[in-house]
């Protein structure tokens, strides 16, 4: 089978396209015939050796699919040929990934695609959406009524943060660009600041008058002083991206406030927790509230390209999907 594939940890450029061999499932495994994959920043990490993880080399890159079942193993119920179905966690932990025509994946790691949902829709908004429930309710456990601050409220996980603070009927406020703030605002934010404002520390405070109780910021710049300042009492901090910054932390306002910092990365979450995750973006794509900015389809061939786009930052919010079928 056709696939990308890395044999040594490094730049974009070991990203190798050709022939791999057709890999058989286990006992609790499903063979799936991928329709299309796209392309996350910890994908590059992955790749890089930034985020270190067990893998098989050679290592087929990429984590997220929407496909269909060729094949399920004994230990793998609910799952039948010709079957519609996604993933968002092979790749790593020592699964092979996603780009491919063909992948095997675990049956507590794959989930059924809701009828009539656009597959391109689909696998582009997996990963974000996750990361996204993850942050709120894993991690911070957002409750009605309470304020939400998302950084960067136009990007790929800060829409998905905006979109679900919503549906769990949080009083949203975002940051964004002025010529995001419309887009951002038709996700159902209360407030969208301009977050290149000068005064953008005051308009926060009067838009959040009782505080903040949730800040993510899905820039990864994490500003904690900002941050520790805004927090309600008990407020929870989330941190979810930068993997460079290196903030400093205003103790003492941190600690009277009785406030969190709560820092995760997908790739270490439980299988409990990526299909109560899953659970959510399936409802939430069925009734069309979930829904990539901007798509662009590149062929599977074209992955080391990619990659090198995704860490120069060319993509500015567009998702990339990676069809194996453009190759043929």
């Amino acid at each position: 089978m056709r696939a990308a594939y890395i044999t040594e940890l490094g730049p974009a450029e070991e990203i190798r396209y050709g022939e791999l061999p057709r890999p058989r499932p286990g006992p609790t495994d499903v063979l799936v015939e991928v329709e299309c994959t796209t392309v996350n920043p910890v994908d590059t990490f992955v790749r890089s050796g930034v985020f270190r993880t067990p893998m098989p080399l050679p290592l087929i890159v990429s984590r997220d699919l929407v496909g269909t079942v060729l094949e399920a193993g004994p230990g793998a119920p609910g799952f039948r040929p010709g079957d519609r179905v996604w993933c968002n966690s092979i790749g790593h932990g020592g699964r092979q990934g996603a780009a491919a025509e063909y992948a095997v994946v675990p049956v507590d790691r794959l989930y059924h695609l809701p009828p009539g949902v656009d597959p391109e829709r689909a696998v582009a908004v997996f990963h974000p959406a996750a990361t996204a429930h993850l942050a709120l309710f894993a991690h911070a456990r957002v409750r009605p009524g309470e304020t939400v601050l998302v950084a960067g409220g136009a990007g790929n996980v800060g829409s998905a943060l905006v979109t679900l603070a919503v549906e769990a009927g949080a009083h949203v406020v975002a940051t964004a660009s002025a010529a995001d703030a419309e887009y951002v605002t038709g996700l159902g934010a209360a407030r969208v600041l301009d977050y290149r404002d000068p005064d953008l520390d005051a308009a926060l405070r009067a838009a959040c008058p009782r505080g903040v109780d949730v800040h993510v910021d899905s820039f990864g710049t994490n500003d904690l002083t900002q941050a520790v300042e805004l927090l309600a009492p008990r407020g929870r901090i989330v941190l979810l991206a930068g993997v460079a910054a290196r903030p400093q932390l205003p103790v003492g306002p941190f600690y009277m406030k009785d406030a969190s910092i709560l820092g995760f990365v997908i790739s270490h979450a439980t299988t409990d927790q990526l299909a109560a995750a899953a659970g959510t973006v399936n409802r939430l794509l069925a009734a069309g509230r979930l829904a990539p900015r901007r798509t662009e389809r590149i062929p599977l061939s074209w992955l080391a390209d990619a990659h090198l786009r995704m860490e120069k930052g060319e993509l500015h919010g567009s998702r990339l999907v990676v069809r194996p079928d453009l190759d043929r």
